[in-house]
């Protein structure tokens, strides 16, 4: 066996100082949120007091209702585990976490109040201006953060973990370059390459290991990663059997099929055990929830526009000869073909094997036409679609049928944005990828949102996106 030292960059023994933060940061991200709220209530009060009464004095019950807030806002984060270094590694997610803790800290400080009778001795002003301006602020101050603990990580200040790595030179290294362990809070303190072959020479295998394990033992890591394919089990048995007895957490490094998925989970039902790499794109729970909102917004929607449906159709009729509607075959859930319902804005109704994409400027396009497509009005009678159970409000946007089967062939995992139900409106139109794809580029980079989408679905998503549809300038980008 050779133990390699790899560069400085890849390979650091954590210094004193990262080990005094890597176990102090958790109660420091505790103390940071607790400080932030109270200076949130501080200051709220603060402004309240100057004018109601001309002086920045606040009252006082201040003191007990930012004591209140931080301890049950610190509290709820603590049981959720978000105190641990792993949550501040990067951005994603920060907002989402705030939102949903600073709600149930607001929701557990009216029941408290109210059962215990003391909700009067409050200002409702100061509770109401801290409520709306906790969310962005804690998600600000822990983007801060999350930028402090990635630059210490980087830099080797902050470890979450000392890791020690072996097998063959080929997949540790292929790790390595892969997942950059040191960028992710791991300090690597040393590594050991397998020199037994595959062939599975018992006595060469064992000599390696016996010198790792004792490499191992100097170097005191929190975690050992064997780098090896998972098709070699006896000699991945071999490195658990010779780790097993050092106080040390074993990990077996992901196959790089694994790397293609962002949620990979060991799930367990009895005694069986399995990987699973994906899941449904929606639980029973979450379909229920968005089908719900379909109903009652599409509902709603439908009845408030009724005059402006019934004034295009006018338009539409007196502009051009042909049906006032527009149905063409496209692909729903499943890839289920059904009839999308759209105004007609176009001299022609393909909806065969070829279909032509509209371009800018097109003389097929007629004059109302290029008005209802300019403001997304063309998709109002799709409504009906989504009443019916065909659509969603919100989802990846169906293509006709023709070009779903052009690009599925062109563009991997194409088809997977079928794994929920096309939308009116979605997340990729909402970021101005709207318009023509006349290239497979185009394509991809909006199938590549449609994905993005199905995989952090959540009832705020929909929306955000259904606010941006009507008021952000890039859901009107690219219109023809």
């Amino acid at each position: 066996m050779s133990v390699n030292r790899l560069d400085d960059t890849m390979l650091a023994v954590p210094e004193r100082r990262s080990l005094i933060w890597r176990h102090w940061l958790g109660p420091l991200m505790a103390a940071s949120d607790a400080v932030v709220v109270l200076s949130l209530v501080y200051l709220a009060a603060s402004i309240y007091s100057l004018i109601a009464t001309g002086l920045p004095i606040p009252d006082s019950a201040t003191p007990e209702l930012a004591a209140m807030l931080a301890a049950l806002f610190v509290f709820t984060n603590a049981l959720r585990g978000r105190y641990q270094i792993e949550n501040y590694l990067s951005a994603r997610g920060q907002f989402g976490s705030a939102f949903t803790v600073w709600n149930i800290t607001m929701v557990a400080f009216l029941a408290v109040v109210v059962l215990a009778k003391v909700a009067e001795h409050y200002s409702r002003a100061v509770i109401v201006a801290t409520y709306l301006t906790g969310t962005p602020v804690i998600a600000l101050s822990r983007s801060l953060i999350v930028r402090l603990v990635a630059n210490g990580s980087r830099t080797g200040r902050i470890a979450v973990e000392r890791a020690f790595l072996i097998g063959r030179e080929e997949n540790v290294m292929s790790f390595v370059s892969r997942h950059k362990p040191w960028d992710t809070g791991f300090a690597v303190t040393d590594v050991a390459f397998l020199r037994a072959d595959r062939s599975g020479n018992p006595a060469a295998l064992a000599a390696d290991l016996a010198v790792a394990a004792a490499n191992c033992r100097t170097r005191r890591p929190d975690s050992v990663f064997i780098a090896l394919p998972w098709s070699e089990r006896e000699t991945i048995d071999a490195c658990v059997k010779a780790f097993t007895n050092l106080p040390v957490a074993i990990h077996l490094v992901p196959e790089p099929v694994m790397e293609r998925f962002d949620a990979v989970n060991v799930v367990r039902s009895g005694s069986l055990a399995s990987l699973r790499l994906t899941r449904r794109p929606l639980s029973a729970a979450e379909v229920a929830v968005k089908r719900g909102f379909d109903i009652v917004a599409a509902s709603c929607a439908l009845l408030l526009s009724l005059p402006l449906l019934v004034l295009v159709a006018a338009l539409i009729r007196l502009d051009s000869p042909g049906p006032v509607l527009f149905r063409q075959r496209r692909y729903g859930f499943n890839q289920q073909a059904f009839r999308i319902f759209k105004f007609r804005t176009m001299t022609t109704t393909d909806d065969g094997q070829v279909v032509a994409q509209a371009t800018r400027n097109d003389p097929r396009i007629t004059r109302i036409g290029h008005v209802l497509r300019r403001y997304n009005l063309d998709e109002l009678p799709q409504l009906l679609n989504v009443l019916s159970g065909e659509m969603s409000l919100v989802g990846p946007r169906p293509h006709a049928l023709a070009h779903d089967v052009a690009f599925e062939r062109r563009i991997d995992h194409y088809a997977r944005r079928h794994n929920v139900k096309p939308g009116i409106t979605g997340w990729a139109q909402v970021n101005g990828l709207r318009g023509e794809t006349d290239t497979d580029d185009k394509m991809a980079r909006r199938v590549a949102f449609d994905h993005w989408y199905i995989d952090n679905w959540s009832f705020w998503l929909d929306v955000m996106i259904l606010f941006r549809t009507v008021f952000s300038p890039k859901a009107f980008q690219n219109a023809r």
